[in-house]
């Protein structure tokens, strides 16, 4: 059974490297990271991380009310398919319910749309290049 627990940024780095960064020269550490309003949560499978992502407040222009980005959301290939990234979207979103947040937002991997579109994110605007990483979408859910 995979369980959702808050996190610290530290925690986060050795997925986002490893899942994220691997093999690519960018940075592994985000700017908000240690923001006093971001959180960082962590799914856990037989008490090790498999999965992270991180938690941004970060307004998305043409939308009303107050606003989160996601960043850093990586799971471990072991335990892809097992639900780590659909619990930790749906943790999120029940977080920022509470602090009446209004839209959860994301640079999503052409590869990963799939998995936000089950998740109710819309795709906003054109496709767009991340030097290095590949083409994304930028997507948002409405909390």
């Amino acid at each position: 059974m995979i369980k959702i627990k808050n996190i610290s940024a530290q925690e986060t780095y050795n997925i986002r490297l490893t899942v994220l960064r691997n093999n690519i020269d960018l940075p592994f550490k985000f700017e908000g990271d240690k923001d006093e309003s971001t959180f960082h949560l962590g799914a856990f499978y037989q008490g090790k991380l498999v999965g992270i992502a991180t938690f941004v407040k970060k307004d998305l222009e043409s939308f009303e009310g107050k606003h989160y980005q996601l960043r850093g959301m990586a799971t471990l290939p072991e335990v892809r398919g097992k639900g780590a990234g659909r619990l930790l979207i749906e943790k999120a979103k029940s977080i920022l319910k509470e602090k009446r947040i209004a839209v959860l937002w994301c640079n999503a991997r052409k590869e990963a749309i799939g998995f936000y579109e089950g998740l109710d994110f819309e795709i906003i605007g054109e496709e767009f290049e991340v030097i290095k990483v590949g083409p994304h979408y930028k997507m948002y859910a409405k909390i």
